[in-house]
């Protein structure tokens, strides 16, 4: 598989940093509904957010590596056979799925600063709270973060959704060109 995207296919750069994502949120939905429901008892009650913190710091971070990438690599053309609105729809959801993981790293960061304390990635060095101190900064921003992730869930589950219809419904290479798998209906270039 090659390094940049082809008309076909995603290059492994686009294929790994869609996957690392895709790892990304779902682990920090998971740690973050987990650490909810803890207790100031229980000994994971610091913990659990320091590392939620830092992983979300990586995944802005791979936000803006993926978007990137997108803007200086060619997008590989529509699979033969998809329709104008599943191609739409795909676009759109690409795009919210795109816009919504920055508006959750953004109330991510304003929750994390409302009290003007800057967010320590894994220990390694601090991100400055340059916003702070709005009203109800955390609470308002806890609430979008939470609604938002909730949001990119149910779009997750459409653009899986979309992906496993068009493998074993449309038998096309949708799934396979960014699972890096040999492509079956297309000459690679």
């Amino acid at each position: 598989m090659p390094l940049r995207n082809t008309a076909q296919r995603y290059g492994s750069i686009s294929v790994c940093l869609h996957w690392l994502m895709a790892l990304g949120v779902f682990g920090l939905v998971a740690l973050g509904l987990w650490m909810t429901d803890l207790t100031y008892y229980s000994p994971y009650y610091t913990s659990a957010p320091f590392w939620h913190k830092s992983i979300g710091l990586l995944l802005a971070a791979l936000l803006l590596g993926r978007l990137g990438w997108r803007l200086i690599n060619r997008k590989p053309e529509a699979v033969p056979g998809h329709k104008p609105w599943e191609i739409t729809l795909s676009a759109t959801v690409h795009l919210l799925l795109y816009l919504l993981l920055a508006i959750i790293v953004i109330s991510g960061y304003l929750i994390s600063t409302a009290k003007g304390q800057g967010i320590s990635l894994f220990g390694w060095f601090e991100v400055p709270a340059l916003v702070t101190g709005l009203p109800q900064q955390a609470d308002r921003a806890g609430a979008v973060h939470y609604w938002v992730a909730m949001g990119v869930l149910g779009l997750v589950v459409l653009h899986a959704l979309g992906a496993l219809k068009h493998h074993w419904l449309d038998r096309d290479d949708t799934l396979r060109r960014m699972l890096g798998m040999r492509l079956t209906n297309a000459k690679e270039n």
